[in-house]
């Protein structure tokens, strides 16, 4: 269904906004234990929350003079169980609300406007293009990558609610929504115990089953249907599957090799099952002569794949498409190519899926390497000794130089001891799943050429042999140093004369990982995204002068402050020297969920980066890159942003006021993911704590400095100086620059300070709130004076409607989170051992669940 953007805010208000006045009315009527009361004492409390904060109230303030107002509980614990119903209430009411937005997607959103393959089809035979087309999807594709990052905070359970529940409103089917609502609130949405590294590779393979494998399916038959002869290509497929969850040590210190070969294996056999299924639905209507019985013998190979355990039978990608072109072969000659669209179909979710559904990546920190590389030389295990104490020039000639395979067992340390074991476990994933089941080793914190040759030392000492390596090496860059010295590094590397052999075994494709997340944590907005443009602008250069060519591979988490936001943006905004061969970047936590957790979004999404991507090249009027002088006033922008960040960062009291304030050291204890808060188990530092809490805890505080700290203080240097035309055409002109500031009014409009108003007296915090403060009214000022706007996103008004109902939503839960951490400070520093304490820390914790699903992309 096409939609006009005028006509968008009305559907939404119509689809979204009323109707979960009317389906929220069904919560009140529950009959479960006082839920009826907790409805009705909500609102009011909701609308108390409001006033309270409107006459600049503390949390505190506002729930001990509700209470006192509307409920006769004694003080304690009949108190604190209406707050936590309150919880469980407002949880289900964001349930109920992303359930709306989902059945409303196709009515919300153009599905054949702007960004659509649709769309893309239509301006590439108006402008003649097919042929630039054909050649740009000869070797082009868009990898996604999903990653376990903990910000999913939905159970299972929960999403399978959501999933019925959405297709029950897409039929206004209301005796299911009422059902499906009650079900909701006997559902627990707490999880007792840790998700280990493997349950959440299995939640994420539910995903590629029942989402991926359906929309992508959908846009390769799209495409063939409208350019049958430019998608004959069989080597190519446009979309492609990445994985993290069971590969991500650096992400995980808990994965292990088994898990990784237990997670491949499931990926497999997933993968197969989707097949058996279509394979099935073909056999249905492929009942012709010369092709029942080998439809039959294909159905019976795969049954006896799945399972029979005994079975020696072996599927291969190749192999599978070879029968299945033999069989269309059949249909068309004999039977007037009846039900040919099936077997296309099913070749095409083929050519994207192989035997494997998605790459298994194997990430390492480079921290963790420089141990192992120390345990060996001590052990004089393939390494010389005092191999610390050589140049880096020797120690690299040492790994180029390398023969000894090494036994895993002789080493003692169990994590050293794993970092042999996955690459042998990638070898034995390419031998099951092929190729492309896991073949790239990530080296987190790269830093150096030494890096990557040490893991190209390290794969030959694991069994992999020079000419058969069939790993690519891919260095992680994250802070701002590492960013700049990147083309260094890989000249350097592309200079190596080992190195370069091995990248021509590889294709002679160099992928290198740019990390958003940690350059923000590290630089502030700004200066981050500059600094990976700049970086991707010169890697470009440095490897096409090597005839190399790379592509960049996006560390993308949720929110803007970590590369999330309007990613397709970013990808339709390089210019000429920025190399598009791919589009390639992470999924994370909540994100996969909000944007892809349904067929219909998940392949608008897809196709608005297929889009991106494509029309970026072949299209006179998408491609422009940055003029030397809009380069220059984007570093000088960066550069002053970069510098008022860092005022705030360097503070003394930086991030013990985000450890008091926010919900930050109680991450650890949601049992949302299974890996830690920070990096190592030393004290917590900005550079320990991953990006994730910390860029979450912002969100949590409403403050979120990482999506515009510095942008208002930059914007009013440039008009103090005399420059702020120059930046209105910046922001004209160049689309990259236009999706940062955009991305940016995101983070700003999902900021509430009154929530926090009562630090601004604190005598130890009170600077940084009010630093904080004062650079979020600037910020706000400066672009609405740069875009010409009266409000935040008043160019998105859906999106910004849909903020301001989720945000009201979780007022409540903000407001008790807030309270309930007041109350924790007290008795820390009076009654410890008040049992309490506990409660009072659950209260924290059950408030971040509701927060942060409201918000989609909040960490």
């Amino acid at each position: 269904m096409q939609v006009s953007s005028a006509n968008a805010l009305s559907q939404f208000k119509n689809k979204v906004g009323i109707r979960f006045q009317l389906y929220n009315s069904l919560f009140t009527s529950l009959p479960f234990h006082r839920i009826e009361k907790t409805g009705v004492l909500l609102s009011l409390f909701l609308i108390h929350c409001e006033e309270g904060f409107k006459k600049a109230k503390s949390p505190e303030e506002i729930i001990d003079s509700f209470l006192q107002q509307y409920t006769n509980y004694p003080e304690g614990r009949e108190q604190l169980d209406l707050l936590f119903r309150f919880i469980q209430y407002a949880e289900r009411q964001v349930v109920l609300f992303d359930a709306l937005e989902d059945a409303s997607f196709d009515s919300i959103q153009d599905l054949k406007g702007q960004g659509t393959m649709r769309h893309l089809a239509s301006e590439v035979v108006q402008q003649e293009k097919q042929d630039e087309l054909a050649k740009k999807v000869e070797d082009f594709s868009v990898r996604l990558v999903l990653t376990a990052h903990p910000t999913q905070f939905y159970p299972g359970e929960v999403l399978g609610i959501i999933n019925d529940l959405s297709k029950a409103l897409v039929k206004s089917d209301t005796q299911n929504v009422n059902v499906y609502l009650q079900q909701l609130a006997k559902t627990p949405f707490l999880k007792k115990q840790k998700p280990t590294p493997f349950d959440e590779a299995m939640s994420l393979i539910w995903y590629l089953e029942n989402v991926f494998y359906q929309a992508s399916g959908k846009i390769i038959e799209q495409l063939k249907t409208q350019f049958p002869d430019i998608m004959e290509n069989d080597n190519n497929a446009l979309i492609h599957m990445g994985f993290w969850p069971g590969g991500d040590r650096d992400g995980n210190p808990f994965v292990r090799a088994d898990t990784t070969l237990q997670v491949a294996e499931q990926l497999h056999k997933a993968i197969l099952h989707c097949y058996y299924k279509d394979i099935r639905r073909m056999k249905r209507r492929l009942t012709f002569k010369g092709v029942e019985d080998v439809i039959a013998e294909l159905e019976k190979n795969f049954y006896a794949l799945l399972f029979d355990q005994n079975s020696s039978i072996q599927i291969t990608q190749s192999g599978l498409i070879g029968t299945l072109k033999s069989i269309r072969s059949t249909v068309i000659e004999q039977h007037n190519g009846m039900f040919v669209q099936l077997i296309d179909d099913l070749i095409g979710k083929i050519q994207i899926f192989g035997v494997y559904f998605a790459t298994l990546d194997i990430r390492q920190d480079s921290s963790q390497h420089k141990r192992l590389m120390t345990y060996l030389s001590e052990h004089e295990l393939g390494l010389p000794a005092g191999y610390n104490e050589l140049s880096e020039k020797e120690r690299i000639k040492v790994h180029e130089n390398i023969q000894d395979v090494i036994d895993p067992d002789l080493i003692n340390d169990e994590l050293l001891q794993d970092i042999f074991q996955s690459m042998q476990a990638a070898k034995t994933i390419q031998e099951r799943n092929g190729e492309e089941g896991c073949n790239r080793y990530i080296i987190s914190h790269c830093m150096t050429a030494l890096d990557m040759m040490e893991v190209y030392g390290m794969l030959k000492m694991s069994g992999w042999q020079q000419k058969e390596l069939k790993m690519d090496i891919v260095p992680l860059f994250e802070t701002i140093e590492d960013l700049q010295n990147a083309a260094g590094v890989m000249e350097e590397l592309y200079s190596n004369k080992t190195y370069r052999a091995h990248l021509s075994n590889r294709g002679n494709i160099q992928t290198i990982m740019l990390g958003f997340s940690d350059g923000t944590k590290d630089g502030g907005y700004l200066m981050a995204n500059w600094s990976i443009y700049q970086a991707k602008e010169a890697l470009t250069a440095i490897s096409r002068s090597y005839d190399l060519d790379v592509v960049f591979f996006d560390g993308r988490g949720g929110p803007p402050a970590r590369g999330g936001g309007k990613t397709h943006k970013f990808y339709a905004s390089m210019g000429n020297k920025v190399s598009n061969k791919e589009i390639q970047l992470t999924i994370q936590g909540q994100t996969v969920s909000s944007n892809f957790g349904t067929v219909d979004s998940a392949k608008f999404n897809i196709e608005q980066l297929l889009n991106a991507g494509i029309a970026n090249d072949i299209l006179s009027s998408s491609r422009r890159t940055m003029t030397a002088e809009e380069e220059e006033v984007f570093k000088t922008l960066s550069e002053i942003s970069f510098e008022a960040y860092c005022s705030l960062k360097n503070h003394p009291s930086f991030l013990d006021y985000l450890s008091y304030a926010s919900p930050l050291r109680f991450y650890g204890a949601t049992n949302i993911g299974s890996r830690p808060t920070k990096r190592n188990a030393a004290k917590l530092t900005l550079d320990s704590l991953r990006a994730i809490p910390f860029v979450g805890s912002w969100s949590q505080l409403k403050q979120n400095v990482t999506g515009y700290y510095g942008v208002g203080t930059a914007l009013l240097a440039m008009e103090k100086a005399g420059r702020f035309n120059e930046v209105r055409a910046l922001y004209k002109n160049s689309l990259f620059f236009r999706a940062l500031i955009e991305n940016s009014e995101m983070s700003m409009k999902k900021c509430f300070f009154p929530l926090t108003k009562f630090q601004s007296t604190h005598p130890k915090y009170g600077e940084l709130w009010n630093m904080a403060y004062e650079e979020y009214l600037l910020s706000e000022k400066m672009v609405l004076k740069l875009t010409g706007n009266s409000e935040l996103m008043e160019s998105y008004p859906v999106e910004s409607l849909s903020i301001q109902m989720r945000e009201r939503i979780v007022l409540p839960l903000l407001t008790i989170q807030q309270y309930g951490l007041a109350k924790h400070h007290k008795l820390e520093n009076g009654d410890r051992e008040s049992e309490l304490i506990s409660v009072y820390e659950k209260l924290i914790m059950r408030c971040s669940f509701g927060i942060i699903n409201a918000g989609r992309n909040s960490a």
